[in-house]
Protein backbone atom coordinates (compact mmCIF):
# COMPACT_ATOMS: atom_id res chain seq x y z
CA UNK A 1 0.00 0.00 0.00
CA UNK A 2 2.80 2.46 0.96
CA UNK A 3 5.06 1.57 -1.95
CA UNK A 4 1.58 2.16 -4.28
CA UNK A 5 1.00 5.64 -3.12
CA UNK A 6 4.84 6.58 -2.88
CA UNK A 7 4.63 5.61 -6.77
CA UNK A 8 1.70 7.74 -7.20
CA UNK A 9 2.86 10.72 -5.72
CA UNK A 10 5.74 11.56 -8.29
CA UNK A 11 3.38 10.96 -11.02
CA UNK A 12 0.74 13.64 -9.27
CA UNK A 13 3.66 16.22 -9.20
CA UNK A 14 4.63 15.99 -12.11
CA UNK A 15 0.79 16.28 -13.83
CA UNK A 16 0.28 19.17 -11.77
CA UNK A 17 4.12 20.66 -12.69
CA UNK A 18 3.04 20.26 -16.19
CA UNK A 19 -0.76 21.93 -15.77
CA UNK A 20 0.87 24.70 -14.10
CA UNK A 21 3.72 25.53 -16.85
CA UNK A 22 1.12 25.58 -19.65
CA UNK A 23 -0.92 27.98 -17.71
CA UNK A 24 -1.45 30.87 -19.30
CA UNK A 25 -0.17 33.65 -16.29
CA UNK A 26 -2.43 36.47 -17.86
CA UNK A 27 -5.71 34.40 -17.19
CA UNK A 28 -4.95 35.54 -13.06
CA UNK A 29 -3.84 38.97 -13.95
CA UNK A 30 -7.72 40.10 -13.25
CA UNK A 31 -7.87 38.37 -9.64
CA UNK A 32 -4.81 39.34 -8.64
CA UNK A 33 -5.86 43.18 -9.69
CA UNK A 34 -8.80 42.77 -7.96
CA UNK A 35 -7.55 42.12 -4.61
CA UNK A 36 -4.31 44.43 -5.21
CA UNK A 37 -7.20 47.51 -5.70
CA UNK A 38 -9.71 46.37 -3.12
CA UNK A 39 -6.45 46.64 -0.50
CA UNK A 40 -5.74 50.19 -1.80
CA UNK A 41 -9.02 51.04 -1.90
CA UNK A 42 -9.67 49.86 1.95
CA UNK A 43 -6.51 51.55 2.95
CA UNK A 44 -6.93 54.97 1.69
CA UNK A 45 -11.13 55.24 1.64
CA UNK A 46 -10.81 53.51 4.87
CA UNK A 47 -11.92 56.96 6.55
CA UNK A 48 -14.58 57.59 3.53
CA UNK A 49 -16.58 54.84 4.36
CA UNK A 50 -15.28 52.30 1.84
CA UNK A 51 -15.81 49.19 3.95
CA UNK A 52 -19.01 50.00 5.23
CA UNK A 53 -21.05 47.00 4.34
CA UNK A 54 -23.95 48.93 2.40
CA UNK A 55 -21.41 50.55 0.45
CA UNK A 56 -19.60 46.88 -0.71
CA UNK A 57 -22.91 46.06 -0.88
CA UNK A 58 -24.15 49.27 -2.98
CA UNK A 59 -20.65 48.11 -5.19
CA UNK A 60 -22.39 44.84 -6.14
CA UNK A 61 -26.29 46.26 -6.63
CA UNK A 62 -24.35 49.04 -8.92
CA UNK A 63 -22.70 46.21 -10.98
CA UNK A 64 -25.67 43.94 -11.67
CA UNK A 65 -26.69 44.92 -14.98
CA UNK A 66 -23.12 45.73 -16.11
CA UNK A 67 -22.29 41.93 -15.05
CA UNK A 68 -25.01 40.79 -17.13
CA UNK A 69 -24.67 42.23 -20.18
CA UNK A 70 -21.07 41.54 -19.74
CA UNK A 71 -21.49 37.46 -19.88
CA UNK A 72 -23.48 38.13 -22.94
CA UNK A 73 -20.46 40.25 -24.70
CA UNK A 74 -18.22 37.12 -23.43
CA UNK A 75 -19.76 35.22 -26.13
CA UNK A 76 -19.96 37.92 -28.86
CA UNK A 77 -16.60 38.81 -28.18
CA UNK A 78 -15.27 35.13 -28.25
CA UNK A 79 -16.68 34.50 -32.28
CA UNK A 80 -14.80 37.70 -33.24
CA UNK A 81 -17.63 40.11 -33.18
CA UNK A 82 -19.32 43.10 -31.41
CA UNK A 83 -22.03 44.41 -30.33
CA UNK A 84 -22.24 47.92 -29.58
CA UNK A 85 -25.99 48.16 -29.58
CA UNK A 86 -26.04 46.49 -26.23
CA UNK A 87 -26.46 50.48 -24.11
CA UNK A 88 -29.01 51.70 -26.60
CA UNK A 89 -31.16 48.29 -25.91
CA UNK A 90 -30.89 48.37 -22.55
CA UNK A 91 -33.36 52.01 -22.77
CA UNK A 92 -35.47 50.89 -25.51
CA UNK A 93 -36.05 47.50 -23.33
CA UNK A 94 -37.23 48.99 -20.55
CA UNK A 95 -39.54 51.70 -21.73
CA UNK A 96 -41.14 48.99 -23.76
CA UNK A 97 -41.30 47.11 -20.71
CA UNK A 98 -42.56 49.75 -18.52
CA UNK A 99 -45.05 51.03 -21.34
CA UNK A 100 -46.40 47.53 -21.30
CA UNK A 101 -46.22 46.87 -17.83
CA UNK A 102 -48.72 49.92 -17.11
CA UNK A 103 -50.95 49.62 -19.67
CA UNK A 104 -51.39 45.76 -19.76
CA UNK A 105 -49.70 44.12 -16.74
CA UNK A 106 -46.76 41.84 -15.39
CA UNK A 107 -46.48 39.27 -17.75
CA UNK A 108 -46.92 41.78 -20.90
CA UNK A 109 -44.19 43.95 -19.63
CA UNK A 110 -41.78 41.40 -18.90
CA UNK A 111 -42.28 39.53 -22.26
CA UNK A 112 -42.29 42.73 -24.32
CA UNK A 113 -39.09 43.88 -23.10
CA UNK A 114 -37.14 40.58 -23.37
CA UNK A 115 -38.58 40.23 -26.83
CA UNK A 116 -37.35 44.14 -27.76
CA UNK A 117 -33.60 42.69 -27.15
CA UNK A 118 -34.19 39.37 -29.09
CA UNK A 119 -35.26 41.47 -32.02
CA UNK A 120 -32.80 43.40 -32.26
CA UNK A 121 -29.84 41.03 -31.36
CA UNK A 122 -31.90 38.76 -34.30
CA UNK A 123 -32.11 41.51 -37.11
CA UNK A 124 -27.98 42.25 -35.67
CA UNK A 125 -27.56 38.67 -36.70
CA UNK A 126 -28.57 38.52 -39.96
CA UNK A 127 -27.17 41.40 -41.12
CA UNK A 128 -23.69 40.43 -40.19
CA UNK A 129 -24.01 36.97 -41.66
CA UNK A 130 -26.50 37.26 -44.78
CA UNK A 131 -25.22 40.37 -45.88
CA UNK A 132 -21.60 39.36 -44.50
CA UNK A 133 -21.14 43.07 -42.85
CA UNK A 134 -19.25 44.06 -40.23
CA UNK A 135 -20.56 43.87 -36.75
CA UNK A 136 -18.80 47.17 -35.56
CA UNK A 137 -20.84 48.70 -38.33
CA UNK A 138 -23.79 46.72 -37.73
CA UNK A 139 -24.15 47.77 -33.98
CA UNK A 140 -23.39 50.99 -34.25
CA UNK A 141 -26.07 51.64 -36.85
CA UNK A 142 -28.14 49.52 -34.43
CA UNK A 143 -27.01 51.79 -31.48
CA UNK A 144 -28.05 55.16 -33.36
CA UNK A 145 -31.61 53.40 -34.11
CA UNK A 146 -32.42 52.04 -30.74
CA UNK A 147 -31.50 55.11 -29.28
CA UNK A 148 -33.91 57.42 -31.55
CA UNK A 149 -36.22 54.76 -30.90
CA UNK A 150 -36.16 55.05 -27.17
CA UNK A 151 -36.40 58.95 -27.44
CA UNK A 152 -39.47 58.86 -29.82
CA UNK A 153 -41.38 56.05 -27.84
CA UNK A 154 -42.62 58.45 -24.79
CA UNK A 155 -41.37 61.68 -26.52
CA UNK A 156 -38.42 62.40 -24.09
CA UNK A 157 -40.81 61.04 -20.67
CA UNK A 158 -40.05 59.07 -18.03
CA UNK A 159 -42.27 56.14 -17.38
CA UNK A 160 -42.37 55.13 -13.90
CA UNK A 161 -43.08 51.95 -12.96
CA UNK A 162 -45.83 50.64 -9.98
CA UNK A 163 -46.14 47.58 -10.26
CA UNK A 164 -44.58 45.87 -6.90
CA UNK A 165 -44.55 42.39 -8.04
CA UNK A 166 -42.02 43.76 -11.20
CA UNK A 167 -40.19 46.17 -9.22
CA UNK A 168 -39.86 43.11 -6.81
CA UNK A 169 -38.60 40.64 -9.22
CA UNK A 170 -36.38 42.90 -11.17
CA UNK A 171 -34.39 45.02 -8.57
CA UNK A 172 -35.88 46.19 -5.50
CA UNK A 173 -36.72 42.51 -4.11
CA UNK A 174 -34.83 39.84 -2.33
CA UNK A 175 -34.93 36.21 -1.63
CA UNK A 176 -33.84 35.17 2.16
CA UNK A 177 -32.27 38.71 2.52
CA UNK A 178 -30.19 38.69 -0.50
CA UNK A 179 -31.22 41.14 -3.84
CA UNK A 180 -32.80 40.08 -6.49
CA UNK A 181 -30.35 42.26 -8.41
CA UNK A 182 -27.52 40.11 -7.12
CA UNK A 183 -29.07 37.17 -7.85
CA UNK A 184 -29.92 37.84 -11.23
CA UNK A 185 -26.22 38.11 -11.25
CA UNK A 186 -25.38 35.34 -10.16
CA UNK A 187 -27.66 33.34 -12.35
CA UNK A 188 -26.31 34.89 -15.84
CA UNK A 189 -22.47 34.37 -14.00
CA UNK A 190 -23.15 30.73 -13.34
CA UNK A 191 -25.81 29.40 -16.57
CA UNK A 192 -23.08 31.68 -18.61
CA UNK A 193 -20.00 29.70 -17.61
CA UNK A 194 -21.56 26.45 -17.58
CA UNK A 195 -22.56 26.73 -21.07
CA UNK A 196 -19.16 28.54 -21.98
CA UNK A 197 -16.96 25.75 -20.85
CA UNK A 198 -19.34 22.51 -20.47
CA UNK A 199 -20.99 22.36 -23.44
CA UNK A 200 -20.85 21.62 -27.11
CA UNK A 201 -22.15 25.55 -27.60
CA UNK A 202 -19.73 27.11 -26.24
CA UNK A 203 -16.48 25.08 -27.80
CA UNK A 204 -18.17 25.76 -30.96
CA UNK A 205 -18.19 29.81 -29.84
CA UNK A 206 -14.45 29.01 -29.24
CA UNK A 207 -14.15 27.54 -32.30
CA UNK A 208 -15.84 29.94 -34.69
CA UNK A 209 -13.64 33.09 -33.15
CA UNK A 210 -10.51 31.20 -33.20
CA UNK A 211 -10.47 29.90 -36.57
CA UNK A 212 -13.47 30.14 -38.62
CA UNK A 213 -12.35 28.36 -42.18
CA UNK A 214 -11.25 25.49 -39.59
CA UNK A 215 -14.41 25.81 -38.04
CA UNK A 216 -16.81 25.56 -40.83
CA UNK A 217 -14.92 22.50 -42.58
CA UNK A 218 -14.96 20.81 -38.77
CA UNK A 219 -18.74 21.12 -39.70
CA UNK A 220 -19.65 24.18 -36.97
CA UNK A 221 -22.33 26.07 -38.40
CA UNK A 222 -20.60 29.67 -37.80
CA UNK A 223 -23.50 31.78 -39.20
CA UNK A 224 -25.31 30.09 -36.78
CA UNK A 225 -23.69 30.43 -33.98
CA UNK A 226 -22.89 34.22 -34.71
CA UNK A 227 -26.83 34.70 -34.99
CA UNK A 228 -26.94 33.06 -31.57
CA UNK A 229 -24.67 34.90 -29.71
CA UNK A 230 -25.82 38.58 -30.94
CA UNK A 231 -29.54 37.55 -29.58
CA UNK A 232 -28.09 36.12 -26.49
CA UNK A 233 -26.54 39.90 -26.10
CA UNK A 234 -29.53 41.35 -26.94
CA UNK A 235 -31.66 39.46 -24.77
CA UNK A 236 -29.53 40.13 -21.15
CA UNK A 237 -29.35 44.15 -22.75
CA UNK A 238 -32.73 43.45 -21.95
CA UNK A 239 -32.84 42.05 -19.00
CA UNK A 240 -30.22 44.82 -17.46
CA UNK A 241 -32.67 47.35 -18.65
CA UNK A 242 -35.70 45.83 -16.61
CA UNK A 243 -33.17 45.49 -13.73
CA UNK A 244 -32.46 49.16 -14.15
CA UNK A 245 -36.25 50.05 -14.51
CA UNK A 246 -37.26 47.62 -11.59
CA UNK A 247 -34.05 49.38 -9.33
CA UNK A 248 -35.05 53.22 -9.81
CA UNK A 249 -39.05 52.10 -10.15
CA UNK A 250 -38.81 53.61 -13.70
CA UNK A 251 -37.40 53.57 -17.06
CA UNK A 252 -35.79 56.79 -19.21
CA UNK A 253 -34.38 57.08 -23.10
CA UNK A 254 -30.77 58.03 -20.74
CA UNK A 255 -30.62 54.11 -18.94
CA UNK A 256 -27.25 52.74 -20.11
CA UNK A 257 -26.14 55.74 -21.90
CA UNK A 258 -22.71 55.11 -20.44
CA UNK A 259 -23.00 51.42 -20.11
CA UNK A 260 -21.78 50.51 -23.21
CA UNK A 261 -17.75 50.98 -22.85
CA UNK A 262 -17.83 49.88 -18.57
CA UNK A 263 -19.16 46.34 -20.23
CA UNK A 264 -16.11 46.48 -22.75
CA UNK A 265 -13.85 47.59 -20.14
CA UNK A 266 -15.09 44.75 -18.02
CA UNK A 267 -14.64 42.09 -20.51
CA UNK A 268 -11.41 42.40 -22.07
CA UNK A 269 -10.26 43.26 -18.18
CA UNK A 270 -11.24 39.90 -17.44
CA UNK A 271 -9.54 38.23 -19.87
CA UNK A 272 -11.49 38.13 -23.35
CA UNK A 273 -9.81 38.64 -26.29
CA UNK A 274 -10.97 41.46 -28.14
CA UNK A 275 -10.75 39.32 -32.00
CA UNK A 276 -12.12 36.18 -30.72
CA UNK A 277 -11.06 32.53 -29.31
CA UNK A 278 -10.58 32.92 -25.75
CA UNK A 279 -12.54 34.25 -22.64
CA UNK A 280 -13.73 33.92 -19.07
CA UNK A 281 -17.59 34.63 -17.97
CA UNK A 282 -15.97 34.89 -14.45
CA UNK A 283 -13.04 37.06 -15.54
CA UNK A 284 -15.69 39.74 -16.99
CA UNK A 285 -17.70 39.36 -13.53
CA UNK A 286 -14.82 40.30 -11.63
CA UNK A 287 -13.74 43.12 -14.03
CA UNK A 288 -17.45 44.44 -13.71
CA UNK A 289 -16.77 43.97 -9.84
CA UNK A 290 -13.03 45.82 -10.51
CA UNK A 291 -14.35 48.39 -12.51
CA UNK A 292 -17.40 49.14 -9.78
CA UNK A 293 -14.89 49.42 -7.28
CA UNK A 294 -12.74 51.90 -9.03
CA UNK A 295 -15.88 54.26 -9.82
CA UNK A 296 -17.15 53.76 -6.03
CA UNK A 297 -13.59 55.10 -4.96
CA UNK A 298 -13.23 57.82 -7.30
CA UNK A 299 -16.63 58.90 -5.93
CA UNK A 300 -15.76 58.68 -2.06
CA UNK A 301 -12.55 60.62 -3.08
CA UNK A 302 -14.68 63.50 -4.29
CA UNK A 303 -13.75 63.36 -8.05
CA UNK A 304 -16.15 64.78 -10.81
CA UNK A 305 -17.98 62.99 -13.60
CA UNK A 306 -15.42 63.82 -16.24
CA UNK A 307 -12.34 62.85 -13.90
CA UNK A 308 -14.04 59.51 -14.15
CA UNK A 309 -14.80 59.62 -17.46
CA UNK A 310 -11.47 60.17 -18.01
CA UNK A 311 -10.06 56.98 -15.75
CA UNK A 312 -12.04 54.60 -17.39
CA UNK A 313 -11.28 55.77 -20.64
CA UNK A 314 -7.09 55.15 -19.27
CA UNK A 315 -8.35 51.53 -18.09
CA UNK A 316 -9.94 50.56 -21.67
CA UNK A 317 -6.75 51.92 -23.18
CA UNK A 318 -4.47 49.82 -20.80
CA UNK A 319 -6.83 46.71 -21.27
CA UNK A 320 -7.00 46.81 -24.80
CA UNK A 321 -3.39 47.76 -25.09
CA UNK A 322 -2.36 44.33 -23.61
CA UNK A 323 -4.70 42.32 -25.53
CA UNK A 324 -3.28 43.26 -28.72
CA UNK A 325 0.22 42.77 -26.99
CA UNK A 326 -1.01 39.20 -26.35
CA UNK A 327 -2.40 38.47 -29.82
CA UNK A 328 1.00 39.74 -31.13
CA UNK A 329 3.04 37.32 -29.78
Amino acid sequence: MTSTAEAIAPEQHRSLALRLRHTDPSTYIVYVGFVLIFAVMALTLHGDGFLDKQNLLNILLQTAPITVMAVGSVFVLSTGEIDLSIGSVVALSALVSAVQLRDHGLLAGISAGLATGIVVGLVNGLLVTRLRLPSFLVTLGMMGLCAGLSQRITQLQAVPSIDVSFNGLFGSGSVAGVSTLILWSALFVVAGHYIYRHTRTGAHVLAAGDNVRAARVSGIRVDRIKVGVLVASGACAAVAGMLYTGRLHGATYTLGSSDLLTVIAAVVIGGTRLFGGKGTVFGALIGSLVLGMLNNGLILAGLTDAEQQIARGLIILIAVALTLREDKS
